[in-house]
């Protein structure tokens, strides 16, 4: 298998990975014909899965915008994946000029490829680490060097964290970092649910399967779980709805129906 110029030497290219597949389903070039193979599959038992992904960076940009408009200048994009047009600090930038934005990815390729886009940005930077260690996170020095953890952060979890099983503790994770982060911060999360899928749970399940079968299982979580990860943050209006409900820019009712797959959220730090 030939290696592209841009893949990192050492990854081991015969294998899918999960941000490499997310990238294919918006359109993206940084994939290898295994992460499409594993793309085509998922998408034979839920054919919305492009749409599904891209309703959560939709809603992603309309959450970031939001945060930067309460004058939130900083931003902890956990999960990050590659960058695809629209990403964080480009929204953010759009508001809030100023806006410092960290990713962090455990994937050499979403990791060396973000590090490629920012090149030359003094207000941007991108560390490997991986969520289910939240203290290696936090620590992390381009955590450290750029974000001021004494002022408001907005926290962006979003579609990572049904990749992590509740073995892992995926709630202890998340209450760590918020314990870590100023009053007025925020976090902005989307969360993976067989609830609004308009598609039986059995058919559904097919697309799940695939993930298990390349080792990242996929937890699909109810409404009710999903919400256990805004403890102690005051929910932004509407709460925790389907993807395409979150703060609409047009009449949702116009949205392809796998947009509302998928819970989306926005809570504040009193």
């Amino acid at each position: 298998m030939e290696r592209p110029a841009w893949a990192p030497q050492g990854i081991d290219i015969s294998v899918p990975s999960v941000s490499r597949i997310y990238d294919y389903y918006l359109g993206g070039s940084h994939n290898f014909e295994v992460d499409r193979e594993a793309a085509r599959e998922a998408m034979s038992h839920l054919p919305g899965l492009p749409k599904i992904m891209q309703a959560n960076r939709a809603f992603m940009r309309r959450a970031v915008r939001f945060a930067a408009a309460e004058g939130v200048t900083q931003f902890l994009d956990i999960g990050s994946g590659i960058p695809t047009f629209g990403s964080v600090h480009e929204v953010a930038r759009e508001v809030s000029p100023g806006a410092k934005v960290v990713y962090v990815d455990h994937d050499p390729v979403a990791v060396a490829h973000t590090e490629a886009v920012l090149a030359g940005d003094e207000a941007a930077a991108v560390v490997s680490a991986d969520l289910r260690k939240p203290a290696e996170v936090l620590t992390a020095p381009g955590v450290r060097d750029l974000l001021d953890l004494e002022r408001p952060v907005a926290l962006l979890l979003v579609a990572i964290l049904h990749f992590i099983e509740d073995a892992d503790d995926p709630y202890g994770a998340v209450a760590e970092l918020s314990r870590s982060l100023a009053p007025g911060s925020m976090i902005i999360l989307t969360h993976a649910t067989y609830e609004n899928i308009p598609l039986s749970h059995e058919q559904a399940g097919g697309a799940v399967d695939v993930y298990r079968n390349i080792r990242n299982p996929l937890a699909m979580r109810s409404a009710e779980e999903i919400a256990g990860f805004f403890a102690g943050y005051e929910m932004v209006e509407p709460g925790v709805v389907p993807l395409a409900r979150w703060r609409p820019e047009t009449d949702p009712g116009q949205e392809d129906p796998y947009a509302f797959s998928g819970f989306a959220g926005v809570g504040r730090k009193a």
